[in-house]
């Protein structure tokens, strides 16, 4: 079974990222009137519009999202999903009313670079330590489960949705910050998380390959492969292990063979694309 404990150190990085995400949010974003993807950019809609508090907007939009995303979920990953939502919610709260003052002299690319930079960073802490924000991350694991579309397509296809939706409350040299923003922010999860929208090849060499790869093909449903190797040193005869999966993914990857074997050494490739099953055609 997959390593359902829900860790001390997961929540306090989780709750930090959420906190780096709002204030960005609230002091670049708004202040600046720059949109944002997902849900987040959903509820900045709302605001405008409708005059609702984001922190409000926020846990409304993402509870029929938890429901439906209930079953997909697993326990451990509803929990953090949950706890991210209420954690972004509260910190979007926050700083609406203890409010950080970042004077950008109405320069919109400064604005644009640093709406980029706290919101990649926060949500590459989040997502790094197995967490989510809800939001469009539900709705992409489902679609990626249920039909094997790949959650970069279904997340970079909501947040262009939400992009064109926000021009109906900022104007065309706006929205340019805002995907100079975007690219800023999965360039940096990135570098934090492993990936936000692309795939991740990973090799594992363990003397419980079997047992390791056995529990990823249960858990994740992802396909693995057998590298026969031997080692230099030993002269000993070994199968590594060769999968590609999701970001998302990639924490559980880890878990997984880290709790079967500590020792385990375990190599991160980039992928650029992917063709084949799980990714550009749905699972069997």
């Amino acid at each position: 079974m997959r390593d359902e404990k829900i860790r001390g150190l997961d929540l306090i990085m989780i709750a930090l990222g959420c906190c780096l995400y709002g204030l960005g949010l609230v002091s670049i974003n708004i202040k600046n009137n720059l949109a944002e993807g997902g849900v987040t950019g959903l509820t900045l809609i709302i605001r405008y519009w409708l005059h609702i508090d984001p922190a409000i907007s926020t846990i409304l939009i993402n509870i029929p999202l938890i429901i439906i995303g209930y079953r997909f979920l697993g326990r451990k990953a509803l929990l953090y999903t949950i706890y991210g939502t209420l954690a972004l919610s509260f910190w979007i709260w926050f700083w609406q009313r203890y409010y950080l003052t970042i004077n950008v002299h109405n320069d919109l690319f400064i604005a644009g670079v640093l709406a980029g930079i706290f919101g990649g960073a926060g949500s590459g802490i989040v997502y790094r330590f197995g967490g989510t924000t809800g939001g469009t991350d539900v709705v992409a694991r489902i679609l990626e489960k249920e039909r094997g579309i790949a959650m970069g397509k279904t997340l970079l296809a909501l947040d262009a949705i939400v992009l064109t939706l926000s021009l109906s409350y900022i104007d065309i040299r706006q929205m340019m910050y805002t995907l100079l923003a975007s690219y800023i922010f999965s360039q940096l999860v990135n570098f934090i998380q492993g990936g936000a929208y692309a795939a991740r090849g990973v090799v594992i060499i363990s003397l419980y390959s079997e047992e390791i790869a056995k529990e990823i093909i249960a858990e994740l449903d992802r396909g693995v492969s057998y590298l026969k190797g031997q080692g230099a040193f030993s002269n000993k005869d070994f199968k590594a292990i060769y999968c590609v999966v999701s970001p998302s993914e990639l924490t559980f990857v880890k878990r997984i063979a880290e709790k079967h074997d500590p020792a385990a050494f375990i190599s991160i490739l980039e992928v650029t694309d992917v063709v084949g099953e799980g990714f550009t055609y749905g699972k069997k």
